[in-house]
């Protein structure tokens, strides 16, 4: 589906995307109408989704952040689907995985500090329905955080 030059395109886009096109196709070793007809049949195709800003949360005061592995019970049929509406109205709650096996799901928490986190956990975490069991691990460092592709 990919060729050299898309490969070529997709690496420096993914280096710089707020490059001008006409910066990014000479990197890229593509004429800017290329770029452009590429860039434009990979969104197309899906494999583009479009840029986003990044907000550096820690930057905004917030300096905690928890992962919460949770299990739930299940005995009812629409558990999952009720927590995981529970769980997305919880502004705290950046990233909510789901899983199979043990752990259902996997919720990151961030909060502005200690007492912030426990009122979170407390008000709004241990509220939302179908829970059985929860486990928190701490953030202490991020090592590696890179959503680029090895193209």
């Amino acid at each position: 589906m990919l060729d050299d030059a898309d490969r070529r395109i997709l690496r420096q886009y993914q280096a710089a995307p707020d490059l001008p096109a006409a910066d990014l196709a000479e990197r890229a070793g593509v004429t800017p109408s290329t770029l452009t007809r590429r860039l434009d049949r990979m969104r197309g195709a899906g494999v583009l989704r479009g840029l986003r800003g990044r907000v550096n949360w820690r930057a905004l005061g917030y300096e905690v952040e928890v992962s919460l592995r949770l299990t739930l019970d299940k005995t009812q049929a629409r558990a999952f689907d009720e927590f995981l509406a529970a769980a997305r109205q919880v502004p705290e709650v950046i990233e909510i995985q789901t899983f199979l096996g043990v752990v259902d799901a996997r919720l990151s928490v961030i909060a502005r500090d200690i007492p912030h986190y426990q009122q979170v956990y407390r008000q709004r975490i241990l509220t939302l329905p179908h829970i059985a069991d929860i486990e928190a691990l701490m953030h202490v460092a991020l090592l590696k955080s890179d959503e680029a592709l090895p193209l």
